[in-house]
């Protein structure tokens, strides 16, 4: 995403506690609470209307034929599109006159904006191309999963777009070589993958002899299906390979090129602290990530402190099950035992995703107990594309479109088998899928009465902490089977407390890569690949990773807060609805929500 939308998916600082309110009456409130919510709601679609790929992402078909602007100056006409709003709707609405929700959601408007103000003088030290991905991969991803080919129109759409993506490459380019002038240049591990991934979307025909590329055999089976004359599909066909072979395929030369030049200007691999202004643009970065302020010290102290626990509860299971030796020849007893590991076939990888889906079907059946409302939107799992496998996260959930026509997907990581662990399976089902980012994501899509920038927005910290109490709520609903299933939910928690770690140890610390990677094999039982993945994207994207655990670790603390205050009236499905029926909110609103709910269920 890019543009203004972007900025209003900035997570944000701590809000400042409202003033007690004023007395209203409630008609007048209503009236208010809906004139904001229609205002913020046109706020919104303005800011959309500056994203074409997130007007495309939401479901909708306008600006169906463009990509994004990802020049600097789309970053600053959608900076100050946000502020405009942010002053006008302090010109037209009070606080004190709003009901409860509306005042909510004027708190968090507000905010964004000034989040998004303050991290605004950092926005080009973030590398456009990484590990993480780039528009090589991204643009692919959203015309094969999210641009439907309804009529001819949309085909020709399409083919717009695969136009369009010279310029975008020519604009990502261009910021790279002025960052590197700049002296902000990426690190090494971030080229071999971004290049070998960029090459793979132009494989096969029409670029060369071989079969349909990826997306020439997507706008083919599209085509195919369309309700449309034949001369009118091999027109369309002709002229999608026109546009691939030419200005596509110059846009990721270009792109490529850009990398090549670069390369051997990096020096090696070094977190934040090396860029310009570095120790401030990581600190903002913490804000966004966790909503607290807390310092890069304290979250390193936290980590190291969740380390040590969740290692006495995975010594605790080691015991369970018999294996003598140490805890570290445990986590190399669960890497290379070929009975905790899929076939690297096809089949195994099939294998794989039938386990993934039954863990999700075991969820779905126990569900009722723990939550009032579910999401409608369905839930898919599926692998990652071939041609993404580089550059793709482990594992990662894509939301359901905002019409409900797509649905929520999981994704997973299956590039090598040999790497993935059967002990996990259920755990990673359970934070990506059900009841973790689904049930979270998808049913805030769902949510009425609140504005558009919170149904699609969201904070890291919220969204990422549900994810990880996900692992172990799914522990008290039956889904792990047996220790091992166990083990391998503690071994996704302790990956989170290493991030608490590595992140602040690789940006604050300046620990190495090599350092990174030792610390994190002798406290978990993560594969090499995966650890190897993981420490990259800590260095690409500074911050991020403190967001599971900081929010878990709230989450949790205001359960128990719930428990102990209610005694035999707390009821899990109650305490859930509370803290899912607004949508995501930065941590300290949270509280609040959690609080009123603990005093309403007193009455």
């Amino acid at each position: 995403m890019r543009s203004a939308f972007a900025l209003l998916l900035l997570p944000i600082v701590p809000l400042i506690q409202a003033s007690a309110p004023v007395p209203t009456p409630v008609a007048q409130a209503s009236v208010q609470d809906a004139a904001l919510l229609e205002f913020l709601d046109q706020a919104f679609d303005a800011q959309m209307s500056l994203s074409p790929e997130t007007q495309t992402q939401l479901g909708f078909k306008t600006s169906y034929d463009r990509l994004d602007d990802y020049t600097d100056a789309a970053a600053v006409r959608a900076r100050d599109l946000a502020e405009q709003q942010l002053k006008d709707m302090r010109a037209r609405f009070q606080p004190e006159r709003l009901g409860q929700s509306a005042r909510v959601s004027y708190r968090l408007f507000e905010y964004e904006v000034m989040r998004g103000r303050d991290a605004f003088q950092f926005r080009k030290l973030r590398f456009p191309v990484s590990t993480n991905g780039s528009p090589a991969g991204e643009i692919p991803v959203l015309l094969i999963n999210n641009h439907k080919v309804d009529t001819v129109e949309d085909a020709q759409a399409y083919i717009a777009r695969l136009r369009d993506t010279e310029r975008v490459m020519r604009e990502t380019a261009a910021l790279m070589r002025e960052q590197a002038a700049a002296g902000i240049i990426p690190n090494k591990v971030n080229f071999a993958p971004a290049r070998a991934d960029a090459r793979k979307v132009i494989t096969g025909a029409p670029f060369d002899n071989g079969p349909d590329s990826t997306l020439m055999a997507d706008f083919r089976k599209k085509v195919d299906a369309l309700n449309a004359p034949a001369a009118t599909k091999e027109t369309l066909l002709s002229d999608a390979r026109a546009a691939l072979t030419g200005p596509f395929r110059h846009g990721y030369d270009m792109l490529v090129a850009a990398l090549d030049e670069i390369e051997p200007k990096s020096k090696g691999n070094f977190g934040a602290w090396s860029l310009p202004n570095g120790a401030a643009y990581y600190a903002d970065r913490l804000k966004s990530s966790t909503t607290t302020n807390l310092t890069a010290d304290e979250i390193h102290q936290l980590g190291l402190r969740q380390v040590a626990a969740i290692r006495q509860e995975m010594g605790a299971i080691k015991q369970e099950v018999g294996f003598k030796g140490t805890l570290e020849q445990f986590f190399d007893h669960i890497r290379t035992d070929p009975k905790f590991k899929y076939p690297n076939t096809e089949a195994g990888r099939e294998e794989y995703l039938r386990d993934a889906r039954a863990v999700i079907a075991s969820v779905m059946a126990v569900a009722p107990r723990y939550f009032r409302t579910l999401p409608k939107a369905p839930l898919e799992v599926r692998a990652v594309e071939k041609w993404r496998e580089g550059t793709a996260p482990t594992a990662f959930y894509n939301p359901p479109s905002a019409d409900g026509s797509r649905p929520g997907i999981y994704y997973v990581n299956l590039v090598d088998m040999n790497q993935t662990q059967k002990v996990q399976v259920a755990g990673i089902a359970a934070h990506e899928g059900a009841p973790g980012h689904h049930f979270q994501i998808a049913r805030q899509q769902e949510l009425t009465g609140i504005p558009k920038f919170r149904k699609f927005g969201g904070y890291g910290a919220y969204t990422e902490g549900w994810g990880l109490y996900s692992e172990r709520l799914a522990n008290e609903m039956g889904v792990y089977k047996d220790p091992y299933a166990r083990l391998g939910m503690l071994s996704l928690q302790v990956w989170r407390a290493i991030r608490l770690v590595l992140d602040t140890g690789i940006h604050s610390k300046r620990w190495t890569r090599e350092q990174a990677i030792a610390y994190f094999k002798s406290n978990s039982s993560i594969s090499d690949t995966d650890i190897a993945r993981e420490v990259d994207r800590y260095f690409n994207w500074p911050g991020q990773a403190t967001s599971y655990m900081v929010g878990q670790l709230r989450i949790a603390a205001l359960r128990a807060r719930a428990e102990k205050a209610l005694g035999p009236r707390f009821d899990i499905r109650d305490f859930h609805e509370a803290v899912l029926s607004q949508g995501a909110l930065p941590l300290d609103v949270l509280e609040e929500q959690v609080d009123r709910y603990i005093t309403a269920q007193r009455r």
